[in-house]
């Protein structure tokens, strides 16, 4: 199944992921078939559940610090980071229009 233009625009505005090359829209088309496959499991009898672990009991736990004190260690996993935080990607940033960027289905 062939992702549409119009879908891509969609998908790439809201996961704020670029599809611009043949690699990036292939991987989407396989992440759709892969997920088409739900529609071939019978659930008519199944009734829908808030947990899958609603039929166990889940017991808390203390809350006990063990360890501490690795703010080193941690921030050296951070691609970027400002002081002792991590940066993250911004999120709702405005993507130009359909119209005004190149993207691999036009070209």
């Amino acid at each position: 199944q062939k992702v549409s233009v119009e879908v891509l625009d969609h998908l790439e505005h809201l996961a704020l992921v670029d599809f611009r090359d043949s690699e990036g829209v292939e991987r989407l088309q396989k992440a759709i078939q892969f997920a088409d496959q739900l529609h071939e499991v019978n659930t008519d009898a199944v009734e829908p559940m808030d947990s899958v672990l609603e039929d166990r009991c889940l017991y808390l736990r203390e809350d006990d610090v063990t360890e501490g004190n690795c703010t080193k260690d941690l921030l050296e996993n951070a691609r970027e980071k400002v002081e002792e935080y991590f940066v993250a990607p911004p999120g709702n940033i405005p993507l130009p229009k359909l119209e005004e960027r190149d993207t691999f289905l036009q070209g």
